[in-house]
């Protein structure tokens, strides 16, 4: 019988545990929604990349644990993009090899007082690096990142205000990093602990230290999902009819979902008066999204668009970040050939050129955002810092109906609100539709993936500026700091065992016979 490390010097059957091993997390996440699961999630791939016999071995498993950790997360784009998908997430999880490498030159053998130390930072930092990089949005941007998983605790909800979703994702890899010395390293368990109640003290004076927003009045905002609905023309119809029964219910604002509308309404003015009378019929403003080719300008646009008692109010916002594949093929001339093995854009649609806050009448203001907009954390917090009320996220994810995605992408908008201060209203066309607090905080409940209705919700409004908003990015920028300062010491340290190395002595030249040169004769 082979032992455990035996079976591991095949680096297939360790690339391929470490994958494993990277997938993990993913239960933390919705629809599981182990949060607390998070907290030790990573403790098993940790513990395989510090026993990793040499550096590039370490690089490898960061790689392959980070290959399970994003096909983990998109699983669901299996059915459209087949085995592209694996082709993403190999590129994606390569963003994690350097982590790796990071990992067993803290963590491997029996590490120091100081190497947990500054492992405790370092390697969180070094995480945050990763997260960084592959949230471009030409990457697919910061769906999965490990912070957005305690979207329901309001402890990690508290400190998203203060730092964002960065600031969770730091302490959470902290948190693991401590908990796999404690496990696996019994000598150098007292810094474990002492690492561990450092994090709780710190956390704990960010909770009490935060501001909150103050909660000012309330309005009161419907959404309206068809549901699975074929055909633009039967969705327009089905989202009439639940519209239409909304009348008389003293409402501030009527959202409809992504792709609500799936004809430029320049070309079809029939439509735009269909709505406009609705909202003389519910005597409020409704925001619409079209999806097509518009009529005063070429190319193909997601765009929101508010319709008044009489028509298009002149305000619109037009999607800025695409969904890549989905909605355009990054490098076309390169990757083009996604087209042929899955339901990849044929055509790519047009961006906007920036963001808008809305005026809807009698004072509220909202920050309409696209899809996966919703994920990306600086969009939000610009909106609320121009002046949005409300932020909403106008979704449909029906492509992805029986899979964990519609649940994973309406746990966000808890997060954006607590980051911000701002309520949030997540709508969508098949759900999963949710209403989220300025403390991140439930309101009412969720329209699910089986559910074809319209739902008023109370929508509490608040004032004042989040740290977040105030100071931005400041975890990355300090997670930043934290690894050139590393870098900078790793340098001098090479540098100063250089200067001190012993040199090899000069060994005397010799004369073609082989006998040592004699000087002065």
């Amino acid at each position: 019988m082979k032992s455990f490390g035996q079976w591991l010097t095949s680096p297939w059957r360790r690339s391929a545990l470490a994958a494993l091993a990277g997938a993990l997390p993913v239960l933390a996440f919705p629809a599981p929604s182990l949060w607390w699961f998070a907290y030790v999630a990573l403790v098993p791939w940790i513990a395989l990349i510090r026993s990793a016999p040499t550096g590039k071995r370490a690089l490898y498993d960061g790689w392959s644990g980070g290959f399970g950790f994003m096909l983990a997360m998109h699983h669901w784009l299996l059915p459209n993009l087949h085995v592209f998908t694996f082709v993403l997430a190999a590129l994606l999880g390569a963003f994690w090899a350097p982590w790796g490498w990071l990992v067993r030159r803290f963590l491997a053998g029996v590490p120091s007082v100081g190497r947990i130390a500054a492992a405790l930072a370092v390697l969180p930092a070094g995480w945050l690096m990763a997260e960084l990089v592959r949230s471009w949005q030409g990457l697919g941007g910061p769906w999965g990142m490990i912070g957005s998983s305690q979207w329901q605790v309001e402890p990690a909800l508290r400190l998203a205000s203060v730092g964002g979703v960065w600031l969770l994702s730091f302490l959470v890899v902290a948190v693991n990093v401590a908990v796999t010395v404690l496990v696996a390293i019994r000598a150098s368990r007292v810094p474990a602990v002492a690492g561990l109640v450092a994090t709780a003290a710190a956390t704990s004076a960010v909770w009490v230290w935060s501001p909150r927003p103050d909660t000012d009045g309330r309005t009161r905002i419907a959404v309206v999902q068809p549901g699975v609905v074929p055909g633009p023309d039967n969705r327009f119809n089905r989202e009439e009819q639940l519209t239409r029964e909304l009348a008389g219910q003293d409402l501030d604002l009527i959202v409809w979902g992504e792709s609500s509308v799936g004809y430029d309404l320049g070309r079809r003015p029939d439509l735009e008066r269909r709505i406009a009378a609705l909202s003389r019929e519910t005597g409020t403003e409704i925001l619409v999204n079209v999806d097509a080719r518009r009529s005063d300008r070429p190319g193909i646009y997601k765009s929101s668009v508010l319709i008044g008692p009489n028509g298009y109010t002149g305000t619109r916002y037009d999607k800025m970040r695409l969904v890549p594949f989905g909605e355009y093929v990054p490098f076309r001339s390169v990757l083009g050939w996604a087209t042929s093995v899955g339901e990849a854009a044929g055509e790519d649609r047009r961006r906007g050129t920036g963001q808008v806050v809305m005026d809807v009448g009698e004072g509220l203001r909202v920050g309409p955002m696209v899809c996966f907009e919703s994920a990306f954390p600086d969009m939000s917090r610009h909106l609320a810092d121009d002046g949005a009320d409300v932020l909403i996220a106008q979704s449909a994810t029906s492509t992805f109906q029986q899979s964990w995605a519609p649940e994973q992408h309406a746990s966000l908008a808890a997060l954006r609100a607590a980051e911000t201060g701002r309520p949030m209203v997540h709508a969508t066309l098949t759900g999963v539709s949710a209403v989220h607090g300025p403390d991140g905080e439930r309101v009412g409940q969720w329209l699910g993936t089986s559910e074809s209705a319209s739902q008023v919700y109370d929508v509490p409004l608040s004032h004042g500026v989040t740290p977040y908003v105030r100071f931005g990015d400041w975890v990355v920028r300090a997670a930043v700091l934290i690894m050139a300062a590393w870098c900078a010491v790793e340098g001098l340290r090479a540098l100063r065992f250089r200067r001190h190395a012993p040199r090899p002595p000069v060994r005397p030249a010799r004369t073609v016979r082989g006998w040592p040169a004699r000087h002065g004769h």
